[in-house]
């Protein structure tokens, strides 16, 4: 039997189309949906210690982070996450930025280069975690940044997956999908029940430490 022969160039050419495309996840590891929120205790950028324990009584909204992640720069160079993390502050919800990438994996991040991500970029998350045995995104079964998660005012677990509806790199696509986020969060804080608890989380493949520590 003769060898296929494909050309050089279309070899690299898939390649590239691989390396694009996200890795795509249904959240339906655990936690479950309708259960307590996982418990944690976290120390910020800012050297702050927090607990959901702590959090009772608040709406809190977890966003699995990677800023070198093209899924995540989307939802960042539209302003999209700015926008969400000011209409949540305002409506008195507790929005959390977790960096869950490993040491000397891409998206780890120090207390500094934090801050000076939060200030570049104009963010506004009430803080942003510091992660790096990614304790946290375990407890959450997260696989991809951006993993988003909503817990409500009783500690349980409301929302778990995307931000929204297209799975894309592209900044163009955000005004055309459904922001699965803002819809939730506007649901829980009617007190009514989310239509969508559970979605499709899309994004680059969160980095976890080789070993568990």
């Amino acid at each position: 039997m003769s060898k296929l022969n494909v050309p050089r160039r279309s070899l690299l050419l898939g390649s590239a189309a691989i390396a694009l495309a996200p890795s795509v996840a249904f959240a339906s590891s655990s936690p479950d949906v309708g259960k307590p929120a996982p418990q944690f205790t976290a120390v910020d950028s800012n050297g702050k210690t927090w607990s959901l324990a702590d959090l009772k009584g608040k709406v809190v909204v977890l966003e699995m982070t990677n800023h070198d992640c093209p899924y995540v720069r989307k939802h960042y160079t539209s302003r999209n996450m700015q926008d969400q993390q000011r209409e949540a502050a305002a409506k008195g919800v507790v929005w959390l930025t977790v960096a869950a990438s490993a040491v000397g994996e891409q998206g780890h991040v120090t207390a500094t280069q934090a801050n000076d991500l939060t200030r570049s970029r104009d963010a506004a998350p009430a803080a942003v975690l510091l992660d790096p045995q990614s304790k946290v995104a375990r407890a959450y079964g997260a696989t991809v940044t951006p993993h988003m998660y909503i817990i409500d005012a009783k500690g349980t677990l409301v929302y778990k997956g995307g931000i929204d509806s297209i799975p894309s790199s592209s900044a163009s696509d955000v005004p055309k999908a459904t922001q699965y986020v803002r819809v939730a969060l506007d649901q829980v804080l009617a007190g009514k029940q989310v239509t969508d608890t559970s979605t499709r989380a899309y994004g680059c493949t969160l980095k976890y430490p080789k070993t568990s520590t």
